[in-house]
């Protein structure tokens, strides 16, 4: 049983930090993020003070999530 539980705490593991990394280069920063990567065509439409309010709300959920993950698989595996 505690090896399937370590198992699933590493599989979340691994898709929260995942999702992260892309959550943190969705934002727009300086050089205008991932959008701008690709012409910026939906800058205007994903530019707005809302979505970049819950884009942060989402990231700092997943960086809650890996960080709970992270302290359980030190625990299951000490």
């Amino acid at each position: 049983m505690r090896s399937f539980i370590t198992a699933v705490t590493l599989v979340i593991n691994v898709l929260s930090l995942i999702a992260m990394v892309v959550g943190v280069l969705l934002h727009s920063g300086r050089g205008g993020g991932l959008s701008d990567m690709f012409g910026g065509g939906g800058a205007a439409a994903l530019g707005s003070a809302a979505a970049e309010r819950n884009l942060n709300r989402i990231t700092t959920v997943l960086a809650l999530v890996w960080l709970f993950s992270v302290v359980a698989l030190g625990m299951l595996l000490a």
